[in-house]
């Protein structure tokens, strides 16, 4: 039986805290794993800590554009001091939500080009924000390797699609995808190579999720759903899915 991996969740928020030691057990029983993505220097530290319990979290740290103005040398000298120890760097982009001003548009940035330069000195992969900043985040990434980089919930157009699979960079859909025809379409126009599966926990989904926090369990709904749109198995749909997760995290 092959291993499922969730590409992209927080599972070092607080909002497991209380039911950590129940979702690992689960992911035991069920055979997944997490990249678990971590959003500023304290949260990178829960990261690392969680990932010591057990070795089905796969740690990635780093500062996510909302906390663009936590401690970059911190986190560089974390990153440098736990090389041999963590997965990847992440959750790592762009976002103009986050940004009052041109200063904070070039703090974001200046985050992101520098923890780029930071995962290829340690040969690490990378868990991509670019909500509408996708162009902005190619544009980038032209200076960078694309071979190990995730556009994790991928939200773009068909042409922008083209341009990351042009690139060679992996995209992760997650349970929205189950129920919104627009990622549905998207995933299926993805080179299957390059397609991982994520919840992005804990954020909240609707419909048959009734606003409930992403728990780790909802991947097995999401890689069926990927299968009846590609028009695979459950189990050659989960096969590929882990190929292209271990490609991902050059394992």
């Amino acid at each position: 039986m092959s291993w499922s991996f969730d590409s992209h969740i927080h599972l070092s928020d607080p909002v497991y805290f209380s039911e950590i030691n129940f979702i690992l057990a689960q992911m035991e029983f069920l055979k997944l794993k997490a990249c678990c993505v971590s959003m500023n220097v304290e949260n990178s530290l829960a990261t690392l800590s969680l990932s010591k319990k057990s070795n089905l979290v796969l740690p990635f740290i780093g500062i996510h554009p909302e906390c663009a103005n936590d401690d970059l040398e911190k986190i560089t000298n974390l990153i440098e001091l736990n090389q041999n120890n963590i997965s990847g760097i992440g959750e790592i982009g762009l976002d103009p939500t986050y940004c009052k001003n041109n200063d904070d548009t070039k703090r974001q940035i200046q985050v992101f080009e520098s923890l780029l330069s930071s995962a290829e000195k340690f040969h690490k992969p990378v868990s991509i924000h670019s909500r509408k900043s996708l162009d902005d985040v190619f544009e980038i990434m032209t200076s960078y390797d694309t071979q190990h980089a995730l556009l994790h919930w991928f939200d773009g157009s068909k042409k922008q699609l083209q341009k990351a699979m042009d690139m060679g960079f992996f995209v992760s859909f997650g349970p929205v995808m189950i129920y919104a025809n627009d990622k549905q379409t998207l995933l299926s126009k993805a080179d299957e190579s390059k397609i991982l599966v994520e919840t992005d926990g804990p954020v909240r989904f609707s419909r048959c999720f009734e606003m409930k926090y992403a728990q780790i369990s909802f991947i097995p709904s999401v890689i069926f759903s990927a299968s009846k749109i590609l028009e695979k198995t459950f189990d050659d749909m989960s096969s590929l899915l882990e190929e292209n997760t271990k490609r991902f995290l050059g394992i």
